[in-house]
C-alpha cells in the first residue's frame, strides 16, 4: 500500500509576514514531539527556503532535517496553499515515503487577512496568526483568513500599550466576527 497526503493530518498556519507563525511553530512542534508525535513542517515562500532553513536550525535534534522543507511557490504563497496546493501535497507525499509513521504536518504560509486560506485538500485544520502591532482593526475587516480559520491566534499582546491597541476591543471584535475560538498570546 502506498501512502498519500490524506494519510496524515495537516494543519495550515497562515498570517501576515512578521505575525509570529514561525515563532508559534518553534514553540508548538517541540512540545508535540515530547508527546511522541512524528511531525513534518513545510514553509512556503515565493523565491526562497529561508523560513524552512530557520526552522530546521530551531528544530535541530528535535525534528529530523528531512522533515522540514521549503516550498518555493514562484508566485504569491497563497497560490501554493489555496489555488494549486500540488507542490505542498507532493512534499507531504515525499515526507511519507521516508516516514510512513508521520502523525502531523504543519504547512506554514504568509499572507494577508484577505486571502490566506487553505485549500481543504491541503489542510484539515487551519490557524491564522495576527499581530497586535498590525492594528486592532484586523478582525473587523472580516478577511477569510481571520473568519474561516479553526483557531485565530492574536499574537504579540505585550506590544499593545506600545502601539495603542486596545486588547478588549480586539477580543470583542474577534468574538463578533468569528464562530470559532481565538486566543491572545505573546
Amino acid at each position: 500500500m502506498s501512502l498519500t497526503h490524506r494519510d496524515v493530518a495537516t494543519v495550515g498556519v497562515g498570517g501576515p509576514v512578521g505575525s509570529g507563525k514561525t515563532s508559534l511553530l518553534s514553540e508548538v512542534v517541540p512540545r508535540l514531539r515530547e508527546e511522541g508525535l512524528e511531525i513534518g513542517v513545510i514553509a512556503n515562500d515565493i523565491l526562497t527556503r529561508e523560513d524552512a532553513n530557520r526552522l530546521r536550525e530551531r528544530f535541530e535534534g528535535i525534528v529530523p532535517p528531512d522533515l522540514v522543507a521549503g516550498v518555493e511557490t514562484g508566485a504569491c504563497p497563497h497560490t501554493g496553499i489555496r489555488e494549486d496546493p500540488s507542490m505542498n501535497l507532493q512534499q507531504i507525499d515525499e515526507f511519507l515515503a521516508d516516514h510512513p509513521d508521520l502523525d502531523l504536518v504543519f504547512v506554514e504560509s504568509g499572507g494577508d487577512n484577505l486571502a490566506a486560506t487553505f485549500n481543504p485538500e491541503l489542510a484539515d485544520y487551519s490557524l491564522y496568526v495576527i499581530s497586535v502591532a498590525e492594528g486592532e482593526d484586523i478582525p473587523r475587516k472580516r478577511g477569510p483568513g481571520v473568519v474561516d480559520c479553526d483557531l485565530l491566534v492574536v499574537n504579540k499582546t505585550d506590544l499593545a500599550p506600545h502601539v495603542g491597541a486596545d486588547l478588549g476591543e480586539l477580543e470583542r471584535d474577534a468574538r463578533e466576527v468569528r464562530e470559532g475560538p481565538h486566543v491572545l498570546t505573546d
